[in-house]
């Protein structure tokens, strides 16, 4: 077999390469004859290995575009090169900037504000564009497969479905299930501890898996391999899809220490020596043309050589603990290739590799040890942080560990988005759009090295994948009129590197960063935030900052909370078929064009519900992610399941008192009611009787307000109340703890949460079951109560 390897992939951009070392390879396959798409009508209930291809789709998360050493950077990833190695690459293949939109738009061939995700459902509006909610009238790759006689599968991060769906008791019309998956094992949102995740099977929530040695990761990748054996066992002639999106490597970067100490040493140079060899290294192998300028390093983000020693230690340590944790998710989706390959099936099943479904992060800024800060706005130097680091979680070991939801510093974004300028959630810059694509069937495509330089997009593959197996996909699906796919198909290009285009046009928008792409050309707006500058309050108008202040939505629109106006923006030109890397702005040379495209994206906003432009943002600023109850009204009872903290009732940042009704008895000890988890969070616990409350802003500063005296047995009436000091976002709080309506504690919380403290965590009642909100019982979560709580009641104030 001719081997694909990093140093001898490519010679030039869409140009054969040199013949890399190895053996002569074996004959190559027979080149297949794809079926007519109107071969086989969608409802049909039959298919057959023998006509159709199994589907597999790897979609990793938050992935730079030179960080693979596949493809030129510096991270092992023995299976994307192996996808490689039997297959195709494309260099020129885009994400939406953002995790939902993408997904939403992967899944079923449209546009992502089209289906109503413009941006991640946690930001989920009444914007038609921005709803959270893939309507019934785009049915997935899921749906139309099952429809057409596939078993369907889903494992890992799904991050579609609506916050205030994301209960126990749903409803369960936009989970996986209801997409087209006969079977979904993973978990809902945008991301989740990968020691204590918060897991779904199917629709039944899940206790996370308090044991040692678990990582999320593999458990996904043994539920997978155990679906393949199971399903070869009971169904062997029926074809399969399967979707599986681990999570990883979005933040929290968690990873046993044997894979991130792969790494030691190996980034003490900085980013900037990184991003500068990997970018020669690119050329070198042709992974991008011989003619691509890289663009500098922001001005925001410091150079390496301005550094403190100890700082250097510290930066390095985070780059080398999210390394270990690419390979070692790169290794886990290597096990299911395996699998195929043992169960006779890799010829003939069509895998994608989407290494990521946007850019890598920025979030991190400037490095953090609690990646919630980021969401938040939240800015505490590096210096500070690693103090904590030393004197709380054991110093820089404890970075990958359970203790801490570390993210890298933005600069190393920047470094592993080699030649771009851009990062995750801007998408008016290739950075955060162009991800790297690997495809491989045996059966269908015959291995070359030559690079796919096509454009293509996300929305591509739903097409492709009904090209293949021969399936028109319906104008009436379950009674519902279907919007027209966006994508074209990818086949064209399977054995014909050089095949000209046929996507000529396409648009980006995330968060205002936007860009309209066509012929060649591509218009591009930055977009009025910086995703690596924590501190974005000078967006916000004078009314968008009363409002928030004041709880009085009405105060502003969508535009009224910005100081940003999108009309006013000016957008810059590029010509990609000669600047690979959008390094020099034509728009003063070709105004005409940028009219011209500037006009199209017009169009595209208005066919696709893109505006209002900037609406991601009205959730943002007014800081009201949670949902509930008009009322502000709540009462759970003691045997409450948990629920998403997004679903839950906002207890951090704004006043509410919450009332807990419970039969303690002698020696009481265990969680009343806790929300988040070790990045962040609050917890009303009693611990040898002592009754206390935790307030964990980020893992930085941990209040505790605790009774004088310990708690007897019988009845009694515990009561929590917060009050906001501040008007300004995030600011001081006091606390106050009464039982049976005496005041016994009170304390002043510093810093508070203004939007989450984590994406994964949970709001539980009678025990923490995430990763714990407390150190004081970490160890012991879920830490249940020993008593009996009958009601636990909130309200805001």
């Amino acid at each position: 077999m001719k081997m694909f390897t990093p140093r001898s992939m490519f010679a030039s951009l869409g140009v054969a390469l040199c013949a890399a070392s190895g053996p002569s390879p074996a004959a190559a396959p027979a080149q297949v004859t794809l079926p007519d798409p109107g071969q086989m009508p969608a409802g049909q209930k039959q298919a057959s290995r023998a006509n159709h291809p199994n589907i597999l789709i790897i979609l990793l998360d938050d992935a730079g575009y030179a960080q693979a050493d596949t493809v030129g950077g510096e991270i092992h990833t023995p299976t994307l090169s192996r996808i490689a190695n039997s297959g195709i690459m494309y260099n020129a293949f885009h994400a939406t900037a953002i995790s939902s939109a993408t997904r939403a738009s992967l899944l079923t061939g449209r546009n992502n504000h089209r289906v109503g995700n413009g941006t991640i459902v946690e930001m989920s509006s009444k914007n038609d564009g921005y709803t959270g909610v893939i309507p019934t009238s785009a049915a997935t790759v899921a749906d139309i497969l099952r429809a057409n006689g596939y078993s369907t599968v889903a494992f890992g991060k799904w991050h579609n479905t609506p916050p205030d769906e994301n209960t126990p008791v749903g409803p369960f019309k936009h989970w996986p299930t209801a997409y087209g998956f006969d079977h979904f094992y993973g978990f809902i949102g945008g991301d989740t501890d990968e020691y204590s995740p918060s897991l779904v099977n199917d629709t039944t929530v899940m206790d996370p898996p308090h044991r040692p040695g678990y990582h999320l990761t593999e458990d996904l990748t043994r539920h997978a391999v155990d679906w393949l054996d199971q399903h070869q066992a009971s169904s062997p002639d029926k074809p399969f899809f399967m979707y599986w999106a681990p999570g990883a490597v979005h933040a929290p970067h968690q990873v046993f220490q044997q894979w991130t100490d792969k790494y030691k040493g190996k980034f003490d140079s900085g980013w900037d020596a990184y991003r500068q060899r990997v970018f020669e290294r690119q050329k070198k192998i042709g992974w991008i043309p011989q003619n691509t300028e890289n663009n500098p390093r922001p001005a925001e983000m410091a150079a390496w050589d301005s550094l403190s020693p100890q700082q250097k230690q510290f930066q390095a340590r985070l780059m080398e603990v999210y390394a270990g944790y690419l390979e070692h998710t790169d290794t886990q989706a290597g096990k299911i290739v395996d699998e195929l390959d043992r169960l006779g099936l890799r010829d003939n099943t069509l895998i994608f590799y989407v290494f990521s479904d946007n850019g890598a992060s920025a979030e991190g800024t400037q490095g953090t040890i609690t990646d919630a800060m980021g969401v938040n706005g939240v800015t505490v130097s590096p210096e500070k942080q690693l103090d904590v680091l030393n004197r709380t979680y054991g110093g820089l070991s404890a970075l990958g560990g359970p203790r801490v939801h570390e993210h890298y510093n933005a600069a190393w974004a920047w470094a592993g988005e080699s030649p771009f300028i851009g990062t995750k959630l801007v998408a008016g810059y290739l950075g955060g759009t162009r991800v790297v694509l690997g495809v491989s069937w045996p059966r269908g495509i015959v291995h070359d090295n030559k690079v796919r330089p096509q454009f293509h997009h996300v929305n591509d593959i739903a097409p492709t994948i009904y090209d293949v197996v021969g399936v028109q996909p319906p104008a009436v699906f379950n009674g519902v009129k279907q919007l027209p796919l966006d994508g074209v198909s990818m086949v064209y290009s399977f054995n014909d590197a050089s095949a000209p285009p046929r996507k000529t046009r396409q648009y980006f928008e995330t968060l205002g960063s936007r860009a309209e792409y066509a012929d060649g050309w591509m218009a591009s707006v930055f977009g009025p935030r910086k995703p690596w500058v924590a501190d974005q309050s000078g967006l916000i108008s004078w009314a968008g900052k009363l409002a928030f202040l004041t709880h009085q939505p009405w105060i502003g629109d969508t535009f009224g909370w910005m100081k940003w106006k999108p009309k006013n923006d000016v957008w810059s030109l590029y010509d990609l078929k000669t600047d690979f890397s959008q390094a020099h702005d034509l728009a003063g040379q070709f105004p005409a064009k940028v009219a011209e495209l500037k006009k199209m994206f017009e169009e595209d906003a208005v066919e696709n519900h893109v505006n209002p432009v900037g609406a991601s943002f009205n959730v943002l600023f007014k800081g009201v992610m949670q949902q509930g109850p008009a009322t502000g009204n709540w009462h759970f009872p003691g045997n409450a399941v948990p629920m998403s903290e997004f679903a839950a009732p906002n207890i951090k940042s704004r006043d509410n008192r919450v009332t807990v009704e419970a039969e303690f008895p002698a020696n009481p000890h265990g969680v009343l009611f806790a929300i988040g988890g070790i990045s962040g969070g609050i917890s009303l616990y009693v611990d040898k009787g002592v009754l206390t409350y935790e307030y964990n802003s980020f893992g930085l500063t941990r209040t505790h307000i605790s009774a004088p005296w310990t708690l007897g047995p019988g009845h009694a009436t515990v009561e929590a109340q917060l009050d906001m000091q501040s008007s300004r976002r995030g600011g001081p709080a006091k606390v106050i703890l009464r039982v049976n309506g005496a005041q016994v504690a009170e304390g002043i919380v510093p810093v508070t949460i203004a939007l989450a403290g984590s994406a994964g965590d949970l709001f539980g009642v009678g025990k923490d079951t995430g990763t714990g909100v407390s150190l004081d019982y970490v160890d012991r979560v879920p830490f249940a109560f020993n008593g009996k709580i009958r009601d636990v009641h909130v309200v805001y104030q």
